[in-house]
C-alpha cells in the first residue's frame, strides 16, 4: 500500500547540511526509502494519484529532504505521457557539463519549498553524472535539458543548496538573448 513520504520544509536545518557519502551495501531501510521515493514521485506526476493521495507534483528527491543526510538522489522523469525513467544515483558527482546555460522558463519548484519563488535558475544545458546504482555498480548518466536541470537541482540538495539560492536577487529573470529558456 502506498504511503506518501514526509518531506521536510525549507526551514528544516537538515536541508542546509552537506550530506555524507552513502556506504555499501545499502541498508534494507535505505532501499525501502528509495522505492517509496520512486512511488511517491511517479504518483505525483499522474493526475489521478496526485489528487487521490494529495501529492504535489515533483520529479526529483534527495535524501536530505526526508531527513537523511546521505548522498542519494532519485529522479523519476516522464519522457512520454505515462512513461517514466527512474534514476537512482548513490554518491553522485557532476563530472562534466556544457558551457551552454539554460533555465526553466516557468522557474523551478521543490517539494521542500511550499511557496511560489519567482526567478530563473541558471543551469548547465547538459551534464554527465557519475555515481553508483543501488548495488554499488559504477554508473554514468548523460542528461540534457529538463533532466539536466533535475540532476543539478538534486545534487545541490546534497550540498545544502536550495534552488532559490541560485536566483540573482538583482536580476531574477533572463531574456532569451541572455540564456536559453526551456
Amino acid at each position: 500500500m502506498f504511503k506518501k513520504l514526509d518531506i521536510l520544509d525549507e526551514k528544516d536545518p537538515h536541508l542546509r547540511k552537506i550530506s555524507k557519502d552513502a556506504a555499501f551495501p545499502l541498508s534494507k531501510e535505505e532501499r525501502n526509502l528509495i522505492q517509496r521515493a520512486i512511488d511517491h514521485l511517479t504518483y505525483s506526476q499522474i493526475e489521478e494519484y496526485e489528487k487521490k493521495y494529495d501529492l504535489r507534483p515533483g520529479m526529483g528527491l534527495a535524501f536530505p529532504q526526508i531527513g537523511i543526510n546521505k548522498r542519494i538522489i532519485i529522479i523519476v522523469h516522464e519522457y512520454e505521457e505515462g512513461k517514466f525513467d527512474n534514476y537512482v544515483v548513490i554518491n553522485p558527482k557532476i563530472v562534466s557539463h556544457s558551457t551552454e546555460m539554460v533555465a526553466a522558463e516557468a522557474g523551478e519548484g521543490c517539494l521542500s519549498v511550499n511557496r511560489e519563488v519567482e526567478g530563473h535558475v541558471p543551469r548547465f544545458a547538459r551534464v554527465t553524472v557519475e555515481g553508483y546504482d543501488e548495488d554499488g555498480n559504477k554508473i554514468r548518466i548523460r542528461a540534457r535539458e529538463e533532466l539536466s536541470i533535475a540532476f543539478q537541482h538534486e545534487c545541490d540538495h546534497l550540498d545544502g543548496i536550495l534552488f532559490f539560492d541560485r536566483i540573482d536577487p538583482k536580476k531574477p529573470f533572463f531574456t532569451e538573448k541572455e540564456i536559453r529558456l526551456i
